[in-house]
């Protein structure tokens, strides 16, 4: 068994089945992506993963464990900071080690939140708020933030969507060290629509069927060498041969709507997002 194990997940809201049979399977340290197009489900399957959401049939275990609510095991990082804005950087990350660690001293809970924010190199903004921080910087303190709580799961939904492009390809790289450099083994799932993104980090990327009743197909491995680089991956022949297994498939669940689709030298000319499909 896997370590995160998602087994025929389904989910309804209201008289809409958004999840129909969700099957996922991550092992233990490893970097999963799942991939589709907006609106299909995706942060929907995350939030069941992170125990937000109860699922209305099938199952989630992590370590053999049953998932039946949050979990100080698990961190997430969402699409929007989430800091609270009253409170430094600092204090925002030291809220959840807290909640992580409550047997901690209060020194213990902030020097481990300055160890985390100085690896995303925010040590010299500590003491500001949220409002006084750049978007990436941001970003940057929710990263830290869940480092910093020392999870077994982290769960990434479209964290760095809102972005311009050279904060994104900068936090990018800085998640792929701090992933590699925490000393243990952290299982990573994100969500994202942007294959490239999904390419530069993972070791398996899973597309996602349009919704709704939206379903994984079987997950792509991405055996390729690392640290990697966006520029490299473009020119990578087994780089291009994985973009192009992945477009098939999310290109397979176009074509079933009978919808157009992109020119084939667009999944190599240039960055690549699932919705580009559409």
């Amino acid at each position: 068994m896997a370590f995160v194990e998602v087994r025929n997940v389904g989910k309804m809201f209201g008289d809409r089945e958004v999840l129909k049979g969700v099957t996922l399977s991550v092992e233990e340290g490893a970097f999963a992506s799942v991939v589709g197009f907006t609106g299909s489900g995706k942060t929907t399957l995350l939030n069941i993963v992170a125990g937000l959401l109860k699922p209305d049939s099938g199952s989630v275990t992590i370590g053999g464990v049953p998932v039946d609510g949050p979990d100080s095991r698990t961190a997430v990082v969402f699409q929007n900071h989430s800091l609270l804005p009253w409170f430094s950087a600092l204090e925002n990350v030291r809220l959840a080690v807290g909640a992580a660690f409550p047997d901690w001293t209060r020194p213990r809970q902030l020097a481990q939140s300055h160890k985390y924010l100085e690896m995303v190199g925010l040590s010299a903004a500590k003491s500001k708020r949220p409002g006084q921080l750049s978007g990436g910087m941001r970003q940057r303190v929710a990263i830290a933030r869940a480092f910093a709580m020392e999870p077994t799961i982290l769960l990434l939904d479209e964290p760095f969507s809102a972005l311009d492009a050279l904060t994104r390809a900068h936090l990018q790289q800085e998640l792929a060290r701090l992933c590699s450099e925490a000393g243990r083994q952290v299982t990573t799932i994100m969500i994202t629509n942007n294959l490239d993104e999904a390419l530069l980090l993972s070791d398996q990327i899973a597309p996602m069927t349009r919704g709704p009743r939206a379903a994984l197909s079987a997950p792509i491995d991405v055996r390729l060498p690392r640290p990697r680089s966006a520029s490299q991956l473009l020119h990578d022949l087994a780089a291009v041969r994985i973009r192009g297994e992945i477009v098939e498939s999310l290109s397979d669940f176009v074509k079933a709507g009978n919808d157009p689709l992109p020119p084939p030298r667009a999944v190599i000319d240039r960055a690549y997002s699932c919705d580009d499909l559409l």
